[in-house]
């Protein structure tokens, strides 16, 4: 038969307890139900913790997690439904680090407080939930403290970056070398040598060819020498001659000798880089002028250039076979892990990397290049373009080869590739005769930054501190009141084990996470749990307990995997002889099962978490014990659906667990078994809605599960 409603108070009217201090004269009187005989029975229970042998189990606390905003003192029947049932409640979500830090770092323990002053009115001690864990972190803040560090730098400085030249001091004595605007000066001397012949006269001294600009704020520098002191000389820069042309002229002052002249031109909008040229204009002027060097810098903001990589190629990974790409005449085949280069006296030249595994776009780059040689070669080079044709953009560097496997860095300014365009990588050992073995190619974009990125010391750093900050003001929010804590929360991943079969621990997946924040992507996987224990033992009471908690350590799949992976990193832990962890919390979100032979692995897999758990001679805490029913399709049973039947099989279930842990675990071993749902699920909830979790229904009347779980207890 199914239950979709019974009615067995097992609290009397809230209106009867109202300022009732004395817990222990609670009775549960009852009406015998008119509905339902097969619940009568369960008037005759005591309170669940009344079951608890303390002379044999001397340290076993029964705990109960609860949410905190229904857990309010003297009120509610879930503070008297704990206060009577229970010596140890957890919060459910209360004591996470979200929940008492915001996104901008302020920390507020109101919660905290307010539920442990609870607890003590309720003559219940509070386990705490939890100090380190990736899900429920402030993780904007977080993030935050992690962001680009800002350069000290004077803001109204300026870094000149020379981007232009036209030097006349190494130039032969010849006739004016550009286009002619009426009068032609000579280059004579190392300089363009200008005599005023009483006409208006201007001519070119940089032309636009030669002088790329792009948008920014320039500083021309001009070196030049004049007879006399005149004025009414000007210098001239334009980026064509139409009417949407840039043109701006500046007056030189001209003095007697030789001088350096600095001219400031701002707003130069040359978006793309356009050529400028660069006119002098003596006018009217009567002088002679001697014309030696024009510089052009540009004008920027203190920065730093940072590199971050856009692109790694890679033979070390390919297994030998030959030349993998299209071949110009030479094709070095793969010999481990390298395209192998055997000179033949022959002009040679291979592909080492196609574009279209290498798209760039506007930029400086630095193309690492890790190659051996069997002897020193010169003339080896490499070559990077983006295509064939007459606008193909083409780069060349020199390779210093050296005897030996190195790493050679080569500069690539300005590359064009915008829209982002693929480049061709091309080694052109020419006519070398050394013998060359190319395993890889690392692409790096360099990028001017006014802040720099976080060293990974200084990440770690940073987080450690915060970590000290949250840890200190939880412990003294609790003011020394809890005295057992999950130190860090389901660190350990399901797979990805190492040579010695041990689960990796959790990191942030790729591409990062919103939602979480891993700890131990950047403290490391052996000073994150480190750090945390040594702040929780520094700021918290003295004797405190620390466990590791996790989920699936009764895993029958993998024969309790997790939990030996667990004890592994616990061993890992506590090797620098400082570190001491007391205990593994084992979460045990479970369900009864209809098929017997899936119920009876899931059995055998319980029975031997807490053998581990006992031969690993940590305290054992079973700490968010709840239970669901999967039918035989497999199927999650809601509470609405179940049977009287089902019922009764998962309160065998819970009693057959409560009494394992007792027969398993050691009683100097035992700290406890937390039932995290007292009450079944809401429809609505965020954690098994509508399944048959708890011990009490909704409306707080006792199940068949209660008197399994106080059968167990009391080892019937």
């Amino acid at each position: 038969m199914k239950l979709s409603k019974y009615f067995i108070p097992a609290l009397l009217s809230p209106l009867m307890l109202v300022g009732c201090a004395d817990w222990d004269d609670w009775s549960y009187d009852v009406e015998k139900p008119n509905t339902i005989a097969g619940y009568e029975y369960l008037n005759d229970y005591a309170p669940l913790k009344e079951y608890v042998n303390r002379s044999s189990y001397a340290n076993f606390k029964l705990g109960a997690g609860l949410g905190e905003s229904e857990f309010e003192s003297g009120t509610g029947p879930l503070f008297r439904l704990a206060a009577h049932n229970f010596d140890e409640v957890v919060a459910g979500n209360a004591m996470k680090m979200a929940s008492c830090v915001n996104d901008n770092g302020d920390m507020d323990f109101s919660g905290v407080t307010s539920f442990i002053k609870s607890a003590e009115e309720a003559g219940v001690s509070v386990y705490g939930h939890t100090l380190a864990w990736h899900a429920q972190q402030p993780v904007k803040w977080l993030n935050s403290l992690l962001k680009d560090k800002e350069l000290d730098i004077d803001p109204d400085a300026l870094i000149e970056t020379l981007v232009s030249v036209n030097d006349f001091t190494s130039m032969p004595d010849q006739p004016f070398p550009y286009y002619a605007m009426g009068v032609t000066p000579p280059i004579v001397n190392g300089a363009m040598h200008y005599e005023s012949n009483g006409s208006w006269n201007q001519f070119f001294i940089f032309p636009g060819g030669n002088n790329q600009l792009t948008e920014g704020n320039y500083l021309v520098r001009l070196y030049m020498a004049s007879n006399v002191e005149t004025g009414g000389v000007q210098l001239t820069i334009q980026n064509g001659w139409g009417g949407d042309a840039q043109n701006m002229t500046v007056p030189v002052p001209v003095e007697a000798g030789d001088q350096v002249y600095e001219l400031s031109f701002p707003g130069i909008t040359a978006t793309p880089s356009s050529g400028y040229d660069v006119i002098l204009k003596p006018q009217t002027a009567t002088c002679v002028l001697d014309i030696k060097k024009i510089e052009f810098y540009k004008l920027e903001s203190p920065a730093v250039e940072v590199e971050e990589e856009v692109n790694f190629y890679t033979y070390e990974d390919k297994a030998d076979g030959p030349f993998p790409h299209y071949q110009m005449g030479c094709a070095p085949p793969i010999v481990n892990g390298a395209l192998h280069f055997v000179p033949t006296g022959a002009w040679s030249q291979f592909f080492v990397v196609p574009g279209g595994n290498n798209e760039l776009g506007e930029g400086d780059y630095i193309f690492y290049v890790d190659m051996a040689a069997d002897k020193a070669a010169s003339g080896v080079q490499l070559t990077v373009q983006n295509g064939w044709g007459g606008d193909a953009q083409n780069f060349t560097a020199a390779i210093p080869v050296e005897a030996g496997r190195h790493t050679y860095a080569l500069k690539f300014p300005g590359l064009t590739g915008s829209p982002s365009k693929n480049y061709d990588v091309i080694l052109k050992p020419q006519t070398a005769d050394a013998v060359l073995d190319f395993y890889s190619l690392r692409v790096n974009i360099v990028k001017k930054l006014n802040s720099i990125p976080l060293t990974p010391e200084e990440k770690k750093d940073t987080l450690t501190w915060a970590m000290d900050r949250w840890i200190k003001g939880m412990m003294e929010a609790c003011d020394g009141k809890v005295k057992a804590w999950d130190v860090v929360n389901e660190a350990i991943s399901g797979g990805n084990p190492d040579s010695e079969g041990v689960y990796a621990l959790q990191h942030a997946p790729e591409g990062g996470s919103d939602t979480d924040f891993f700890w131990q992507d950047y403290l490391g996987d052996i000073d994150y749990v480190r750090t945390a224990v040594r702040l929780a033992r520094q700021y918290g009471p003295e004797g405190v307990k620390l466990f590791i908690n996790d989920y699936n350590l009764e895993s029958d799949w993998d024969s309790n995997g997790k939990l030996k992976s667990l004890i592994a990193w616990i061993k890992r832990w506590e090797a620098d002889g400082t570190t001491k962890i007391d205990g593994i919390g084992s979460q045990m979100h479970i369900s009864c099962y209809a098929n017997a032979s899936t119920q009876e692995n899931k059995k055998k897999a319980i029975e031997n978490m807490f053998k581990l758990m006992a031969a690993s001679g940590k305290l054992v805490r079973v700490s968010e014990l709840d239970m669901g029913y999967v039918d035989a399709a497999g199927n999650s049973v809601m509470t609405t659906d179940m049977t009287e039947e089902q019922h009764h099989q998962m309160a065998d279930l819970y009693n057959w667990i409560v009494k394992k842990y007792f027969e398993l675990i050691p009683a100097n071993q035992q700290w406890g078994i937390c039932q995290w749902c007292v009450t079944d699920a809401p429809s609505n909830s965020g954690w098994r809605k509508g399944e048959p979790v708890g011990l009490w229904t909704l409306d707080y009347t006792r199940k068949h599960t209660y008197a399994g779980f106080a059968d167990g207890l009391a080892g019937k």
